[in-house]
Parts: C-alpha cells; sequence; structure tokens
C-alpha cells in the first residue's frame, strides 16, 4: 500500500462546517490519532492526507478538510484549498451535527459519488435522530465510541467503490496489446533523468505489461536500432515525448509507436479533448498566453520539457512569441481568463479524477487544452501515426 503512487488510488474527502467531527471521523476510519481534534473551531487548517488500507476493497486515500465555513482571518484561503482538494476526489463524505438546522454542506461543488452522514448522534434524543432518518433515509448516523456505526460506514465506502472498479480496470496498454505480445520501451538517459531509477510512467508502463503477460523490451534511444533487429516481430514501441522524432525515424512504419504521456492521456483524462485542443495552434497570436499545467514538483534543469522544449517547439512551429503561466503540483490559476491554450503534463502523480476535473473546467471556460505527449507529437508531425494503436483498440 504505501509503495502505491497516490494517483492510482481512489481518493475520499470528508466535508463539512468547522467543528462538524471531521477530523473525528478521519481518525476512526484510518484507526490512528493522524488529525488534531478539538473543540475549537477552525483546528484543521490545511487538508490531511492519509493512504490507509479498507478491506476487502483495498488501498485507498483519504483526506480530512478544513471547514467550509471558515471565517477566521485565512478561512479563505482554507476554503479555496478545500475546494481544490475536492477536484481530485471519487467519493466525498458531507457531515453535519445531528440536530443542526438547515441542509447538508452545499456540495455543488464536488462532481463525484456523496454520502451523507450526521455527527455527534450520542448526542442526540430519539425524537431528533428519528426525525433526521425520516428526512434523510440514505444517511449514515455516527455516534461517538459506537464501533459499529464506523464498521457501517466502512462498508458503505467499500459498497460505493466497488461499483466504480478498481485501479486495475484503468489500463494503460494491457486493453491495446494481447497477452504474449511485444512492446519495446525507449528510455533516454539524459541530464533530466533520475539516477539510478527509472521515472514513474515508465514504471507504470511495466508494471502493467507484466500485470498483462505482456514482453516488455527496455532499451535508450541509443541503442534501439539494434534493439529493433534483434527481437523481431514487435506490437508496440512506446518512447518519452521529448525524443519522439528521433524514434518515430528509427522505428519501421509498420510498426505501432506512441509515447507513455498519450497512454496516460488516455488512461486519466479524454485522449479526444486534448487531440482537439491542438486545433488552435496554428491561429495563436503574438502575445498569447500558454498556461502549463505540471502536477510534478521537481528540480527543473536545462533540458526541462515543460519550462524549456515545448515552449521552444511551440514557438518555432507557430512563429510567434507567446507568453508562459507555469503551475505545478495541484495549483491552477483562480481565474482562467485569457488563456489561449492549456498544456498540461501526463499526470502520473495525480487522480484520474484531479486530472479530469481539470479538463471540465477548461472546457467550460472555453480553452483548448492538449498534453505535454499529445502537443509533442503534433509539433513533431507525428501525432497521426501515435494515435493509430488508440483507434484500432477503439479508444478513439
Amino acid at each position: 500500500m504505501k509503495d502505491t503512487p497516490r494517483g492510482m488510488l481512489r481518493h475520499i474527502a470528508i466535508f463539512g462546517k468547522t467543528n462538524a467531527g471531521k477530523s473525528t471521523l478521519f481518525n476512526l476510519l484510518t484507526g490512528q490519532e493522524n488529525a488534531i481534534v478539538s473543540e475549537k473551531a477552525g483546528t484543521t487548517t490545511d487538508p490531511v492526507v492519509k493512504n490507509m488500507e479498507l478491506l476487502p476493497f483495498g488501498p485507498v486515500v483519504l483526506i480530512d478538510t478544513a471547514g467550509l465555513d471558515d471565517a477566521s482571518e485565512l478561512g479563505g484561503q482554507r476554503v479555496k484549498k478545500t475546494r481544490a482538494f475536492a477536484r481530485r476526489a471519487d467519493i466525498g463524505i458531507f457531515l453535519k451535527e445531528i440536530g443542526e438546522a438547515g441542509d447538508f454542506p452545499a456540495d455543488s461543488f464536488f462532481t463525484g459519488e456523496k454520502i451523507q452522514a450526521f455527527t455527534k448522534c450520542d448526542l442526540a434524543d430519539s425524537q431528533t435522530l428519528e426525525a433526521a432518518k425520516k428526512r434523510h433515509p440514505d444517511a449514515l448516523f455516527i455516534s461517538k465510541g459506537n464501533k459499529g456505526d464506523i464498521e457501517s460506514f466502512k462498508k458503505t465506502l467499500v459498497e460505493k467503490l466497488a461499483g466504480m472498479g478498481g485501479i486495475e480496470e484503468d489500463s494503460l496498454v494491457g486493453d491495446l496489446v494481447p497477452p504474449g505480445g511485444r512492446v519495446v520501451m525507449v528510455v533516454p538517459v539524459d541530464s533530466g533523468a533520475p539516477k539510478g531509477r527509472l521515472i514513474l510512467p515508465q514504471v507504470q508502463f511495466l508494471r502493467d505489461c507484466l500485470d498483462h503477460g505482456i514482453k516488455t523490451y527496455v532499451t535508450r534511444d541509443s541503442e534501439l536500432e539494434g534493439a529493433l533487429a534483434d527481437i523481431g516481430r514487435i506490437d508496440l514501441v512506446v518512447t518519452d515525448s521529448q525524443i519522439f522524432a528521433f524514434v518515430d525515424k528509427t522505428v519501421p512504419a509498420n510498426i505501432p509507436l506512441t509515447s507513455f504521456s498519450m497512454l496516460l492521456a488516455r488512461q486519466n483524462g479524454d485522449l479526444r479533448q486534448l487531440i482537439d485542443g491542438l486545433g488552435v495552434i496554428t491561429s495563436l497570436q503574438d502575445g498569447d498566453k500558454i498556461l502549463m499545467l505540471e502536477t510534478c514538483t521537481h528540480n527543473h534543469s536545462h533540458e526541462d520539457i515543460g519550462k524549456v522544449k515545448i515552449p521552444r517547439l511551440l514557438e518555432k512551429f507557430c512563429g510567434k512569441k507567446l507568453e508562459y503561466d507555469f503551475y505545478s503540483g495541484y495549483d491552477m490559476p483562480d481565474d482562467l481568463t485569457g488563456y489561449a491554450l492549456a498544456i498540461l503534463c501526463g499526470g502520473c502523480m495525480v487522480s484520474k479524477r484531479e486530472m479530469l476535473s481539470r479538463l471540465r473546467l477548461l472546457k467550460e471556460s472555453g480553452i483548448p487544452a492538449t498534453n505535454y505527449g499529445v502537443v509533442l507529437a503534433y509539433l513533431n508531425g507525428i501525432l497521426d501515426r501515435s494515435k493509430i494503436i488508440f483507434e484500432q483498440g477503439g479508444a478513439l
């Protein structure tokens, strides 16, 4: 569980007003004192994130958030962060104290599966409980010290998660190459490559091939030509996006070719939307603003794909001088007005829900979107070739 990237796990977030019992529920579900519990409103200032095993489903990510009604000096920023965390959650638990007047906290900002629950039910009289159960027949009820309530809560979560399917259903390549098929991973080793290890998309791809019985061969770009001759029949070549052009020239035209980033775009987002977003590139003008969204927070180098290589290729392609705003991690601008194009990374570090939420926000704001792998294939003139494997597999 501790070694599984959080981006591959289902996310569950707890929402509610200040002092509604969010942190208490968080601790009860994890079985540990991970979040500070206090009678003082606004104790939780920043979201608390914890991996946990939810049997029999498996590992998930649980998130405790700040109160939605936080009126403190920094309350507005805390509520903003809470809403940002809602983008990545598959299930939202909305809490309310039993006997509190009014409806549950507004949940219009959340688009995933919702669970409503009343807390502090041990403090309510039978009349209040019965009235709440009648008005909210699908809600859950939590009493302090009642282990049965928490077990019932976990059972409901497992049922919700089971209906969504597990992470194994979102395959990178298992539905594109048959068991026993042969794929070649092309891994460049340059100054941007981490010493002594592969980057996460490469690890995820390799593991997916192993899970689906696909024979996998790994080579550097400098040994690619010899590797192709040694292996013989090949079903697919997958490369790092930044050496797309070189690999395209080296791999015979009859062998399907794509990138790790395009595979991630299909797994974590909407590949059709990312391809359609390319249409704006030929009409870009001097001074147009490009929004660069990278979920990693790594150190940048002179060969950085997002800050250096893509801007350089993009400006060379369209012959225009463009402006760029760079955001990393989970950050996004509050105001999306004025951007001509958004370019996202592959999203290996975040959940599918987060990537789909970003794409939905961009679409609603009328901003065309693409991603690293898709735009690099396009700028290198090999998009048509790199998407054939998805068209043949019915993914486009």
